[in-house]
């Protein structure tokens, strides 16, 4: 949905194509050099940097430094406890496969110059980067969000092959709640009044919040982000952001800076902007539903479809890898305690590992298309799973199915989601579940999957420390 602003040409862009300015860095996202990064970085008179990375949960960590520092080689380190905290802030005891590193020394981040950007809602002219992360002698350390993903990728190269995927992110915006004790609601728009529920695809509903959308247009395109589409889905104040299709750690980088935008632009509003999977009860829980296709590097063929345009057994293998894998690794798609109460029946969630043709009620949907678009939706990942993680299991598991040859179940042409729930119910039943089977860790790494089921469990402790409302209400007086 276009914004119903004027969009005005950035000067630099008019400098650039006025010859000014050189076009490889009159662009607004990303260099190939650190001269160009020197160069992008004055002519937008820019004065800092964050240099950010996502932890485990997908939260920007990292430093801020001077522009002049930041391109005269300045080494920067974060300690490797970063990994190893709770979203909550805790640091679990040591368990089974879980532990500290002894000395915690610093893992060192190096800015990947292709995500440099503006941070439009600085009012001192800032920039951020995203940044790889390495230990202290530059080895390869196998844990982090970015290279658990990376490493699933070069896997589908080393076959000749590329992943392609296409992220649809659901959110709320919700009324500014300073006292977690209070449940959440929505905010008033434009109207003066708060939205209310069936709004799906309303352009009513989008137009309560139209000068919020600018701004989120707006953060965008400063930033080189490209949104394709917009809508208002199910819920009260809930939005949809559908993104272009292409190389999953793009995309990934894409939804990291997406939430930070989106949250920016609302508190710009005075409203918040939540990913959590369930933030009211009764209403709809926010997705992030991944498409996912595999093409040919050298040639651009759509893996999953034969020349006559048949479906092919890379196909069929891929969904068997998604029905046999995925709820084994559903901890990384559903990462927190919130996130198994979206996943429940009668809540527009899928509850099952099966698959169907345009069939929204399976966990895995392919979606009508010609032989070239041909596609498996991932309709189970909330919007509250850390983007890198999400993608880096659920290709992995695509990816299992063709490496053992994994056949699917037959495609269910009725609904899925009456019967039995055939995912695990909780975190703690889905953290095991990930530790339970070798093979994840031939592509996620041993070391990724004892750290992040350790720190899980931590979570999970902190959370058994916290009485609840439904306790008092049901318990206070009646046990």
């Amino acid at each position: 949905m276009p914004s119903k602003k004027k969009v005005v040409t950035p000067t630099i862009e008019k400098a650039a194509r006025s010859t000014k300015i050189p076009p490889a860095i009159s662009v607004p996202r990303g260099v190939k050099t650190w001269k160009d990064a020197a160069d992008w970085l004055r002519a937008r008179g820019i004065e800092d940097i964050e240099c950010i990375t996502p932890d485990l949960a997908g939260v920007p960590r990292g430093k801020m430094m001077p522009s002049s520092k930041f391109t005269s080689n300045t080494s920067l380190a974060l300690p490797s406890a970063l990994y190893r905290h709770t979203i909550s802030g805790d640091y679990p005891e040591e368990t089974g496969n879980f532990r500290y590193e002894p000395r915690d020394s610093d893992l060192k981040l190096l800015p990947d110059l292709s995500t440099l950007s503006v941070v439009p809602w600085e009012t001192d002219p800032t920039a951020q980067v995203i940044c790889d992360i390495v230990g202290s002698t530059g080895e390869n350390v196998p844990y982090t969000p970015r290279n658990v993903l990376k490493n699933i990728v070069q896997m589908y190269r080393d076959r000749g092959w590329k992943p392609v995927v296409a992220p649809e992110i659901e959110f709320y915006l919700v009324a500014v709640n300073d006292d977690p004790d209070y449940p959440l609601h929505p905010p008033k728009g434009r109207s003066g009044r708060s939205i209310q529920g069936g709004q799906g695809y309303s352009i009513a509903g989008i137009n309560e919040f139209d000068e919020l959308i600018d701004d989120i247009y707006h953060f965008s395109e400063k930033q080189g982000l490209e949104i394709d589409t917009l809508i208002h889905e199910e819920g009260p104040a809930q939005l949809e952001i559908n993104l272009r299709h292409g190389d999953p750690i793009e995309l990934a980088d894409q939804v990291f800076l997406f939430k930070r935008t989106i949250r920016e632009a609302a508190l710009k509003h005075g409203i918040y902007a939540t990913f959590m999977a369930k933030p009211m009860q009764g209403q709809a829980g926010s997705a992030m539903h991944i498409h996912q296709s595999v093409v040919e590097i050298e040639t651009g063929r759509n893996v999953f479809s034969n020349p006559d345009g048949s479906a092919s057994k890379e196909f069929f293998h891929f969904i068997g890898g998604m029905q046999a894998y995925v709820p084994k690794t559903l901890v990384m798609m559903a990462p927190y305690v919130n996130s198994y109460r979206r996943l429940t029946p009668d809540m527009s969630a899928p509850v099952n590992n099966a698959w169907g043709y345009d069939n929204r009620t399976t966990a895995f949907r392919v979606p009508v298309s010609d032989a070239a678009a041909r596609r498996i939706e991932n309709r189970l990942p909330g919007s509250d799973a850390n983007p890198y993680l999400a993608l880096a299991a659920s290709l992995g598991c695509g990816l299992l199915g063709i490496m053992n040859e994994l056949e699917p179940t037959a495609p269910t042409e009725d609904t899925a989601n009456e019967g039995s729930i055939d995912l695990p119910r909780g975190l703690l039943e889905a953290v095991s579940l990930l530790e339970s089977d070798p093979a994840l860790a031939e592509v996620l790494s041993a070391e990724f999957i004892g750290l992040y089921a350790g720190v899980k469990r931590g979570e999970f402790e902190t959370f058994m420390q916290v009485i609840s409302p439904w306790e008092r209400e049901f318990l206070l007086l009646n046990v």
